[in-house]
């Protein structure tokens, strides 16, 4: 069977239709992008004006992903490539193979792991995370991170914006595809590390149970002391026993609307004020 090629950042894509030859010294900009400085470790990732943008909650799953320094990781659903370089500047995970579905944006992916000088640490497929067992060997990854769509279908009214819906709203199949996927690619007691909506939680733990994913550590996100919890993060262990480990809770704002002190250690904020 042929292997699917890797998103090539050397033919990059413009919405006139014209292909710009691009070089690690000359990465195109297009002017509907921009490139956000992420203040960790001078790592850069190009992004939509408008569109699908990455938020907290991939800011959230990166710190709470407990990945060794030396670890080989797969990225389900990459999008702008932003779990990666939060992993890198991090040190968390050396090697990385990140999936993403939407042509576009998994050159425009390609285009920040070229920015970044980091092609020989990261590589972007444009594929369905669904099939990374067809492209990575079975059994080869340490850990595998995915920042799911969680609109469910017939639970959410679907995005009118084509990439923020592909993003934002799963397919029929869509976990179920990820979670198989992410079994079949994991070492023996390999780790899944995801976020999701808490409202959703018990739906997640019996999926993640149906594909033999068992999950270990989890941790609800508040976004005050009075407000209920929307999301939640989770740690999977492949083939593992049944035991649950709940975290503290994590409380995002105080009551007059100010980061908590453990958010901004999140964002590194303390460390850079004081730099």
């Amino acid at each position: 069977m042929d292997m699917p090629e890797a998103a090539d950042p050397r033919s990059a894509y413009s919405e006139d239709g014209n292909a710009s030859q691009i070089s690690p010294q000359n990465v195109q900009i297009y002017e509907d992008e921009t490139v956000e400085d992420l203040h960790l470790k001078g790592l850069r990732v190009i992004q939509k004006k408008k569109g699908f943008r990455f938020g907290m909650d991939a800011v959230l799953l990166a710190d709470f992903a407990n990945i060794h320094p030396q670890a080989t990781v797969a990225d389900f659903g990459s999008g702008t490539c932003i779990l990666p370089l939060l992993l890198m500047g991090r040190s968390r995970g050396m090697t990385f193979h990140a999936f993403e579905i939407q042509p576009k944006m998994a050159e425009m992916a390609a285009r920040t792991v070229l920015l970044n000088r980091l092609e020989d640490r990261i590589q972007v497929y444009c594929e369905d995370a669904g099939k990374a067992e067809q492209i990575l060997h079975p059994c080869s990854m340490d850990a595998v991170i995915c920042n799911p769509p969680y609109g469910r279908p017939g639970t959410t009214i679907t995005n009118p914006d084509a990439s923020k819906a592909v993003s934002r709203h799963q397919q029929e199949e869509g976990l179920d595809s990820m979670l198989v996927s992410a079994f079949r690619v994991l070492k023996g007691k390999g780790r899944l590390f995801l976020i999701y909506p808490a409202s959703q939680m018990l739906f997640l733990f019996q999926a993640l149970q149906k594909a033999h994913m068992e999950p270990k550590r989890f941790r609800l996100v508040y976004p005050c002391l009075s407000s209920p919890a929307n999301l939640v993060l989770v740690e999977a262990v492949k083939d593992a026993r049944p035991m649950l480990h709940p975290m503290p809770p994590l409380i995002l704002y105080q009551s007059n609307g100010d980061l908590t002190s453990e958010l901004k250690s999140v964002y590194h904020i303390q460390e850079q004020t004081e730099v």
